[in-house]
Parts: structure tokens; C-alpha cells; sequence
């Protein structure tokens, strides 16, 4: 709850959402940052919900989290995206730094300061293989100092704090990385890539020169390794998911209203697109469970760090957002099939192209065929669960 409103945080997340909707249209055909919904975002204290209370967050769970995402996905589709970014970045200082206590006052500054997030993985030379680096982190006495070609930095021009990986020192392995915090006033972006794409335009996602310095005190404890297989991986996709279940939801509601409308017109006769309609919903229902069992999955492995690390909970995971970012294409296919002209013209009540080129971002983000290639090596050695209750 909101202590300040008494709302709940789904009343406090559909406030957002009617703010991200007024101006999802002009957020997209300007590829502009969001920046009425973040504003929003902010006054309903949701980008704190995930840390701590006693840090004065919220403790807010995966799932809840995860629904917040969902709901602003029905909106706008960018603004989804940049909530969720951020709280994957959240989720790595609350699982690894809390123990520290640069990051613990960090946190505690997120949450009274509401600070946005973003990340830098990527990279000039090797794309987005998050797991390895060509950068590295120089550490001089208590003082560190990095220079990276991020490729992309989701609105890295918008954000007060970007979360940057590196390989730990200059000698080291391209997979021995660490991730280091530099606030806003640490760092400066000299962009070298315009983002200007098909969907997701509102993330700003440009490509940015990196150069900061900070004290050393800022890079997280634990090696990246074990921030990307305990956090970071399981988060984001399971919260990327959130987005895109949004998304198809409000393609599959206009898909519903407008066979609703051709049904009142004439009574009495099934509508043409009915039978598709309900072949959409029990797709919707699919993602929806898949979504779910992820969420299970993560709550129950959190409690056990073998799972939470083990090859099971890998496959679990990838496969999970394998199947939701492709589910979303075919639900968002039938909406369009559905709605007809009405869904291809942009302006009426069905317009469905900002949800299909949107969508069409989600087998992109981790390739699949980079995920499935890690998946298929996974199971040279690791045999599928086949028990139905895990």
C-alpha cells in the first residue's frame, strides 16, 4: 500500500497507466522518451517498490512487480518497457548489495528520491553477448574509472544512475565481468547511435560513448557471473514477459470490442472474426500461464540458491520467454485479422500497429536464437522435468 494514499500499488499502477495512454501515440510517432508516464511513475512512488522497507521502499515481490508491468503494458507499451528495465536494474542491488553500504544508502536514495535506472551491457564488438566484455574497470586506490562503446543504453539520456558492466581488471577474462553503479554527475554520454526503429521507439534506446569515474566502493560485490544467472536473467525475462502480456491483452480487448460492435449491428448472426476471437483468447490464456508458472518457479527457487543457479531453472526461464515473445505475434495477428482495415489504420478505437511493431521487439531483446543456442547446450547435459508440479 501507498502510505500516503492508501491505494493499492494494481490503483496506483492504472493511475500510470491512463497518464502512459494519453500519450502513448505521441510518445511513439515522435520516438520520444516517456516522460509524462515516468513523471507518474514517480508521484505514485513506483520505482522504489521493490527495495527493502526499511530502506523505504515497499518489498514489493516478483509477481506484483511483474503486474504493475502488465498493466502499464496494456497502455503504453515504452512505458512498460523503461518500468521494467529499471526494476531488473533494482533487482540486482537489492539481491547482491544489500550488504553494503554504499548501496544500501543508494537504495535508500531511489526510494526517496524515486531515481530511473538504466543499464549498459551491451557493446561495440561483441553486440548483445551480455556475458562477456571488451571493456575493464580501472580501480586506482578507493577510486574506479571506465570507459565503454555502449551500443545501446535504454534511455541513458533520461536516467539518473546507469548500472554498467566491465570485465573486472584489465588482464582479465572477457566473462570474469563485475557491474559498477555511476551516478548521473559520475558519468558523461557522448551518443554515437540514433535509435530510431520499428517499435519501442519511447525507450530512447541511443548508443552512447561511456566515460565515468566513481569510488570503487561502488562495484557490486559479486561477480556479474552470479548477478546475471541469480537476478538479472530470471527478472528480465520474466518482467519482459509482464510487458508483452500487456501488450497482447489490449490487442485481444480491441479485438473483443470491435466483434462486440459487429454483433450489435446484427443481432441474431454470429460475427465473422467470433471464432477468432476465441482463438485468441485461448492463446492469451497460454502466455497468461506461462507467465504465471515463471513467477511460481522464481518465488520457489529464490528460497534455494542451488535452484536459483541450477541448469533446470536456466531452461525454465528461457523457455518462458521464448514462448511469450512469440505467443505475443500470433494473438496480436489475430487481433489484426480480426479488426480488419479498422486495425490497420492507425487513429480508430482498434488500431493495432503500434502493439504489432512493439511486439515484434521481443524476439530481439537476448536474441532467441541466442537463447535457444544456450538452451540446446543446457540440454546435452540436463534432463527435461517432465513432473507437472515441479
Amino acid at each position: 500500500m501507498n502510505m500516503s494514499t492508501g491505494a493499492s500499488l494494481a490503483e496506483r499502477a492504472a493511475r500510470v497507466a491512463a497518464v502512459a495512454e494519453a500519450h502513448a501515440g505521441d510518445v511513439d510517432v515522435k520516438g520520444r522518451f516517456p516522460q509524462e508516464a515516468v513523471d507518474a511513475m514517480r508521484a505514485e512512488r513506483l520505482l522504489s517498490i521493490q527495495i527493502a522497507k526499511e530502506l523505504g521502499g515497499e518489498g514489493a515481490n516478483i509477481a506484483e512487480i511483474a503486474e504493475v508491468c502488465s498493466i502499464l503494458g496494456q497502455s503504453c507499451a515504452a512505458a512498460a518497457m523503461v518500468f521494467a528495465m529499471h526494476q531488473i536494474k533494482a533487482s540486482s542491488l537489492v539481491s547482491h548489495g544489500a550488504d553494503v553500504a554504499w548501496h544500501s544508502a543508494f537504495m535508500r536514495r531511489i526510494a526517496d528520491e524515486q531515481l530511473l535506472l538504466a543499464s549498459a551491457t551491451t557493446e561495440g564488438g561483441i553486440g548483445g553477448n551480455l556475458r562477456n566484455s571488451i571493456c575493464a574497470i580501472e580501480v586506482e586506490g578507493d577510486r574506479c574509472r571506465l570507459e565503454k562503446d555502449a551500443t545501446v543504453i535504454s534511455y541513458g539520456a533520461n536516467a539518473d544512475a546507469i548500472l554498467i558492466t566491465s570485465r573486472s581488471h584489465a588482464e582479465a577474462a572477457s566473462t570474469d565481468q563485475v557491474m559498477t553503479v555511476f551516478t548521473r554527475d559520475q558519468y558523461t554520454l557522448e551518443r554515437t547511435h540514433v535509435w530510431d526503429t520499428l517499435g519501442m521507439r519511447g525507450t530512447c534506446s541511443d548508443g552512447y560513448l561511456f566515460k565515468g569515474r566513481a569510488p570503487a566502493e561502488q562495484i557490486l560485490p559479486k561477480p556479474f557471473a552470479e548477478i546475471a544467472a541469480q537476478s538479472m536473467l530470471a527478472t528480465s525475462h520474466l518482467l519482459w514477459s509482464a510487458v508483452w502480456y500487456g501488450i497482447a491483452a489490449n490487442a485481444m480487448a480491441r479485438a473483443q470490442a470491435f466483434v462486440r460492435a459487429a454483433a450489435r449491428k446484427a443481432p441474431g448472426q454470429t460475427p465473422p472474426g467470433a471464432l477468432r476471437l476465441a482463438e485468441a483468447s485461448n492463446l492469451l490464456q497460454i502466455l497468461k500461464s506461462n507467465v504465471v508458472a515463471g513467477l511460481n518457479e522464481f518465488e520457489a527457487a529464490k528460497a534455494d540458491a542451488d535452484r536459483l543457479s541450477s541448469m533446470g531453472f536456466a531452461v525454465a526461464m528461457n523457455n518462458l520467454k521464448i514462448g511469450s515473445s512469440e505467443t505475443i505475434l500470433t494473438i496480436i495477428n489475430h487481433a489484426m485479422l480480426i479488426c480488419g482495415i479498422m486495425g490497420y489504420k492507425n487513429g480508430t478505437p482498434y488500431s493495432l500497429g503500434r502493439h504489432l511493431r512493439d511486439a515484434h521487439s521481443a524476439q530481439l531483446m537476448i536474441s532467441n536464437d541466442r537463447i535457444l543456442g544456450n538452451t540446446s547446450n543446457l540440454l546435452l547435459v540436463h534432463k527435461q522435468d517432465t513432473s507437472l508440479l515441479g
